[in-house]
């Protein structure tokens, strides 16, 4: 009574395999390598600030801050330390992107130095999220980077806060 289908239904098409899936690890190498990446241009930019302030400092935290009363509510960056931060940064991010290279974006020219306190708390949980995604991935250099600098913008922001107080 009925006539079968002669002709593939358009149903089908729609799942082929074909179709690219990703596995856990390569999601998980997406997203840290996002959070490295997104690290990268917060201690670009306050390397930028650093190199600004031209880092004239008497002393210096144990995160690279440099203490100085005559600085800018009196903290300051170490730019060596800061720079030094970023190519290992970036070259995580192109370990984990096959060996492509991050693009760097050039820092804002119009930055004040009162956005460094913001900076430092950015940065510090861009370290967190990647400490996270990088704990669950297993990937043990990432994740001592990025405890590295939780603990080095935790020191800049608790020797701001005596260096105000």
């Amino acid at each position: 009574m009925y006539e079968p289908i002669r002709t593939k239904s358009v149903h089908t098409m729609a799942a082929a395999p074909e179709i690219p899936h990703r596995s856990r690890e390569q999601e998980l190498d997406i997203r840290l390598a996002g959070q490295l990446t997104a690290l990268l241009t917060v201690t670009d930019e306050l390397h930028a600030l650093a190199t600004r302030m031209d880092g004239g400092a008497q002393g210096t935290g144990p995160a690279g801050a440099a203490l100085d009363g005559a600085a800018l509510d009196g903290a300051a960056l170490d730019g060596a330390a800061l720079a030094a931060a970023a190519e290992r940064i970036a070259e995580q991010v192109a370990r984990l992107s096959g060996g492509h290279y991050p693009l760097r974006a050039e820092p804002t020219d119009g930055g004040a130095p009162a956005r460094i306190e913001a900076l430092q708390q950015r940065a510090h949980t861009l370290a967190g999220n990647a400490l996270a995604v990088a704990t669950s991935r297993g990937d043990s250099a990432a994740m001592s980077l990025a405890a590295e600098r939780m603990e080095a913008h935790t020191a800049a922001l608790r020797d701001r806060d005596l260096a105000t107080a």
